[in-house]
């Protein structure tokens, strides 16, 4: 049954409070009750998985969640020894993951009293990006085709594919010495993370894979194309949140950048520029169609609303309004913040997105991050930590609670966080890590603390970059599950950043960010601050700055300042010759502080 205008808001409203069905309701109210409640569906394209999750848009009560692994490659991810840049995906995996993540959280709300599949409102999906693939004349990914079904080169260009890094520079030299104003609104350099350069790569390496597509399609806009039915290259909805982050595509220029200037990179690259709508994700990309609403065990004609990244579906899921910056920390990080479209913004230099309505429609949405965070983490505990603390997630809890009991500033020690490339502010993939300050007396967990500061004083830069630039960051957000397992790594970056960390109410802000946009694309909600209103929350705990740590720490931050201009730009004119002096003062003056 579908509720439209009036009679689906007062239905709405009349179940506004409700989570669940107490079981002394009688029969009667209970059914009503069902027919009253609504609910959407997030889908959660992440690096090594996919996730839905079933939300009653009243609340946020998160009814049921499923998740599925990529099947194909290592943990997902499709790799190329020869290559280490090399990072690639099938397309069946993210077709099959649908299917099954969908039926799978559908199958699981019905155990619940109060879910019914005809009160699926809407749909929305969020994926990693950039994460471009090849397509063929009918939308249909080469991938998928016999003839390429194991050619790396047609498959999904994953994220953290840095293979088209030469690329990315020339598209940089290209539009400086041109004076094109394409960069403007990316910081002033392109990634080979984004969208051109991945593509320029494959035609250089692939031509044939190249001469073979119609069309390259954003992961974020292919899945719902896909559910909708709506695949030829000229109906696929374009999001904006993908083309305005990631393709150079602004209102400023008309759309994006112009056949001359693409050609100018590869002979041939415009014949990629799409066309058709580039939309905001508050509008719907089209309703789930028939063969996979039976897949999936929905109805069909279901609103999907326009995809989106999913760092920025995320900021939407932990409540992010103006001066609200929203930390997606996990393996990477990325932060997210909104302005209103009134507020004329300056363009930030190194922050790789300002996009009108990327992320909230009527806002502005910036996008800055961090290459690496979880994963230096992980492959510390991995790869160097001693076998006395175990492996695996094990080596990480020991590592984190002998961690936990140094002082700030007593090991010595400042780390650059650069283990996989630096995003913001210096926008630069072949950048590396580096430690400084060891001695024959140096720890395992002295490091491991080092190494989490480093990401805290790479946070910080963001935050200064921005301020800087008249954006004020009133309150800080972090969700992920390094904020939910982690209160070292919390606390470390309130006393770094001089600012409490709130932690967000759902653990699952990408995929609740997803469902809110499905809500609001179906009409459930007028706005999307609306939903956020109902559907999001932060947790009671925050970790507050202490002033203590924040003096020493102010101290860290300034050697960490002078490395990272030393090795992150050609522009440096200080020195490094006090630094190793500083670090023993600090360390000096920590530990005998403690007596």
């Amino acid at each position: 049954m579908w509720w439209h205008g009036p009679l689906r808001r007062a239905a709405f409203h009349s179940a506004g409070r409700l989570i669940g069905c107490p079981h002394r309701f009688s029969p009667a109210d209970i059914s009503s009750v069902i027919m009253a409640q609504q609910f959407a569906i997030g889908v959660d394209y992440g690096t090594n998985s996919v996730r839905a999750l079933v939300v009653n848009i009243s609340n946020g009560a998160e009814i049921a969640t499923e998740v599925y692994d990529y099947k194909r490659g290592d943990a997902g991810v499709m790799l190329d020894a020869a290559d280490p840049n090399l990072a690639r995906q099938s397309p069946a995996d993210y077709i099959e993951g649908f299917h099954a993540v969908v039926a799978g959280a559908v199958r699981k709300a019905e155990q619940t009293a109060c879910f019914s599949p005809q009160q699926v409102v809407g749909i929305g999906v969020d994926t990693t990006g950039s994460t471009p693939l090849p397509v063929n004349g009918e939308g249909v990914a080469l991938a998928l085709l016999d003839e390429f079904k194991d050619d790396l080169a047609a498959q999904a260009w994953l994220w953290k594919d840095h293979t088209a890094h030469r690329e990315a520079e020339e598209i940089t030299r290209k539009a400086r010495e041109g004076e094109y104003p394409y960069l403007a609104k990316c910081g002033g350099v392109y990634s080979s993370e984004w969208y051109w350069s991945k593509i320029a790569r494959c035609m250089r390496n692939a031509p044939h894979v190249a001469k073979a597509a119609a069309a390259w399609v954003e992961l974020a806009d292919y899945v719902p194309a896909y559910v909708t039915g709506n695949l030829h290259p000229d109906a696929i909805v374009r999001g904006i949140c993908g083309a305005g982050h990631k393709a150079m595509y602004h209102l400023e220029w008309n759309g994006l950048p112009s056949a001359e200037f693409l050609d100018s990179i590869e002979p041939g690259l415009s014949r990629f520029r799409f066309t058709g709508k580039v939309v905001p994700s508050n509008h719907p990309a089209g309703v789930l169609c028939a063969e996979v609403a039976e897949k999936v065990g929905l109805p069909a004609g279901i609103p999907v609303a326009a995809g989106a990244f999913d760092a920025h579906m995320g900021a939407v899921g932990s409540g992010c309004g103006e001066g609200t910056l929203v930390k997606i920390m996990g393996t990477s990080t990325c932060d997210c913040m909104v302005a209103p479209l009134a507020k004329r913004l300056p363009d930030v230099p190194g922050v790789c997105g300002i996009v009108p309505e990327s992320i909230i429609p009527g806002m502005y949405g910036l996008e800055a991050g961090q290459s690496a965070v979880g994963d230096i983490f992980n492959w510390f505990a991995k790869r160097l930590a001693p076998a006395e603390f175990g492996s695996g997630g094990d080596a990480q809890v020991k590592l984190t609670e002998a961690a936990a009991k140094l002082r700030p500033g007593e090991s010595g020690l400042v780390a650059l966080d650069w283990h996989n490339g630096n995003r913001t502010v210096l926008v630069d993939p072949l950048l590396t890590g580096l430690l400084v300050g060891q001695t024959l007396h140096t720890s395992a967990p002295e490091i491991y603390r080092a190494l989490i500061e480093a990401t805290a004083y790479g946070a910080l830069t963001i935050i200064n970059r921005v301020e800087e630039y008249d954006v004020h960051v009133a309150e800080v957000i972090v969700c992920g599950g390094i904020a939910e397992k982690n209160p070292l790594v919390m606390q470390i970056y309130a006393d770094v950043c001089n600012r409490p960390m709130k932690i967000s109410r759902s653990a699952q802000t990408c995929a609740l960010g997803a469902a809110i946009f499905g809500a609001v694309a179906a009409g459930a909600y007028p706005t999307v601050e609306a939903a956020q209103a109902n559907m999001t929350g932060v947790k009671a705990t925050v970790y507050e700055p202490i002033a203590a740590n924040v003096a020493v720490y102010a101290k860290l931050y300034a050697v960490y300042k002078t490395l990272h201009d030393a090795f992150g730009s050609t522009g440096f004119h200080g020195s490094l010759a006090g630094v190793m002096k500083d670090l023993i003062a600090i360390r000096h003056e920590a530990r005998c502080g403690a007596k």
